[in-house]
């Protein structure tokens, strides 16, 4: 039996994280994540700190496999089993309207704007992967342009989605679904490493699809059952729930995205880590930045600018060309993030938001539980900033 005094530090903060209706700081560091993925898309530098930018997507696979998990866990606590049609009720509903508005306006724009023949070709003859979220499957990123390349990263995501919530469902206990997610993770990792080294050739289906596995939404998975449950929540607490944690590990994070040699299970850990520890202890030195209302809206319309972002740079290149400004690279980033935001709240305003009032009534419900809901920049998952159902 813990003592009097050691109780309230392991005990009470888990149990305030399971009555959690709102993880601010998710919106925000989703803010900061998306900023990252936009300047490295604008300024094409593929060395040094800001060449590994494109890890923000790591960050936003970890998010969304820590609420995601997190939302399941929490709605079969409430009303004693998972409803697989309604989950994928409101993640169509959530997902798809502006995922393939934005696919058909690319369709639109390619067939009417892009000179280059092959390009066009090449993209006509992607459309399908695009249309069934497998582009991350079959169409290879090293090879050329490639038009509407950012699609890997939610088709990535929809596989997820349409995976994990039936191992959760199947498993009665705990353990099924942890030793499932264990493994999947030991096989993205082997995978990614095989691939890297040469080991496994991706001319073969079977290894992309299995370099696929994000080794992010598998750590974030895991880091669900952890502070899901009293007893490993304890621990965690201890290690991630101090004063201390947050800024540690935004160094260390920092650190890892720093330098390439950083195996992708290491940032990838880091990622999952600092989002656990924003979770469970709201009150970090980092708060003020993460909870800023600006960073919160910027967060909260994610998806949207990530949807809508090399749009709106490829505008802003038309109509600012390099050589007409003194600083490209400043006013490009500035200006595309303009447009986007500009764009994606627009879209969440007038387009998305009939389909998330239809998406609320197929949410699950209960008195006692939290309401967790996210907005993903990569794909929106459902426990993010506000903890809803829906």
């Amino acid at each position: 039996m813990p003592s009097a005094d050691t109780a309230p530090q392991v005990f009470l903060p888990h149990q305030a994280f399971l009555r959690t209706r709102t993880f601010k700081a998710l919106d925000g560091l989703r803010a900061l994540a998306i900023f990252a993925v936009v300047f490295y898309h604008v300024s094409e530098w593929r060395e040094g700190f800001v060449g590994r930018f494109y890890l923000s997507v790591s960050l936003f696979f970890a998010i969304s496999g820590f609420l995601i998990t997190t939302l399941l866990l929490r709605e079969r606590d409430a009303t004693g089993g998972i409803s697989l049609m309604k989950f994928y009720v409101r993640r169509s509903l959530r997902i798809f309207p502006l995922y393939y508005a934005v696919c058909a306006l690319y369709i639109v724009l390619v067939a009417g704007l892009e000179q280059d023949v092959l390009v066009r070709a090449t993209f006509f003859d992607n459309v399908r992967y695009y249309l069934t979220y497998t582009s991350n499957w079959f169409i290879p990123l090293s090879e050329g342009r490639v038009v509407f390349f950012f699609a890997w990263s939610m088709a990535t995501e929809e596989q997820f989605y349409l995976l994990w919530p039936c191992v959760v469902r199947h498993f009665k206990r705990r353990g099924g679904p942890v030793v499932f997610m264990s493994g999947l993770l030991l096989v993205g990792w082997l995978a990614d490493w095989g691939v890297r080294s040469g080991v496994l050739d991706t001319r073969w289906l079977w290894v992309r699809m299995l370099d696929s596995i994000s080794i992010s939404i598998c750590m974030g998975c895991l880091a669900a059952y952890l502070t899901h449950s009293p007893r490993s929540f304890a621990w965690t607490w201890k290690v991630l729930g101090q004063p201390w944690s947050v800024p540690v590990l935004v160094v260390l994070t920092a650190a890892a995205v720093r330098y390439r040699e950083t195996p992708l299970v290491v940032s990838s850990l880091l990622f999952t880590a600092l989002t656990v520890a924003m979770c469970i202890r709201p009150r970090h030195v980092l708060a003020p930045l993460v909870e800023h209302p600006a960073l919160r809206y910027v967060g909260s319309i994610s998806y949207g600018i990530y949807l809508m972002h090399m749009l709106a740079l490829n505008l802003v290149r038309r109509l600012v060309p390099h050589d007409v400004v003194p600083s490209p690279l400043v006013v490009h980033y500035v200006l595309t993030l303009a447009v986007s935001i500009g764009l994606a709240t627009l879209s969440y305003r007038y387009f998305e938001s009939p389909f998330l009032r239809l998406k609320n009534r197929f949410a699950w419900r209960d008195g006692a539980s939290p309401r967790l809901t996210a907005r993903s920049p990569v794909v929106p998952s459902e426990l993010g900033a506000p903890v809803s159902p829906g």
